[in-house]
């Protein structure tokens, strides 16, 4: 039954180790959290639907490089306990390929939970410990904000001021130019203030 579980106990990461008990229907354990679960009800993610079956764990192809399964975080949603989630690397290494919302049988939007949680931790300054993830977001959403789509130029070199890593790809990107994968000016698109105008409306 969805929203009953039995006591057990999750482990990961060797850090931290969490003796869960049971829910009863439609009560959360932790009332900490709820301003996390409304959030995440109101982007179209109930995450309390969850009953742990694992398929979002179990399909998502980069699972193993997390720190949390997809189902844990989704379990410490319900347990409030944002502290750790805004902290791991998993949210940050998520590739937003929807696979895990894809096989929920609950239709729990985990994909969509994952971008609340990255939206939630950047309003706190924590960019976890994948702070060049954050930095190429913030280098690629720069470029569509100036110039209505991603100018490559542009983005990389934004990134690479943001990281300090401003040399390691130098070579890579100088053969990408001479095959015309990418171009010294950024192509004008129909639109771009529109774009603009998005992004503006967005930060109010």
């Amino acid at each position: 039954m969805p929203g009953a579980y039995a006591p057990f106990p999750l482990t990961f990461d060797r850090r931290v180790s969490v003796q869960m008990e049971p829910i009863a229907e439609g009560l959360m354990v932790r009332k900490a959290g709820e301003d996390l679960l409304d959030e995440l009800r109101e982007a179209g993610a109930d995450a309390t639907a969850c009953y742990q079956c694992g398929r979002c764990s179990a399909g998502c192809p980069v699972a193993e490089f997390f720190d949390l399964k997809p189902m844990q975080v989704v379990r410490l949603c319900c347990y409030g306990r944002e502290d750790l989630l805004i902290k791991s690397r998993t949210v940050w290494l998520c590739a937003s390929c929807e696979t895990c919302t894809t096989r929920c049988p609950n239709d729990i939007d985990i994909a969509r939970v994952m971008d609340v949680l990255r939206s939630r931790a950047l309003r706190k300054g924590q960019s976890g410990t994948e702070p060049k993830v954050v930095a190429f977001h913030k280098a690629f959403l720069g470029s569509i904000r100036n110039h209505g789509r991603v100018f490559e130029i542009g983005m990389l070199t934004s990134y690479m001021l943001r990281t300090g890593d401003l040399f390691s790809r130098v070579g890579l990107g100088l053969e990408m130019f001479k095959r015309g994968k990418i171009k010294l000016l950024p192509e004008r698109i129909k639109g771009s203030g529109e774009v603009r105008a998005m992004f503006r409306r967005k930060q109010k």
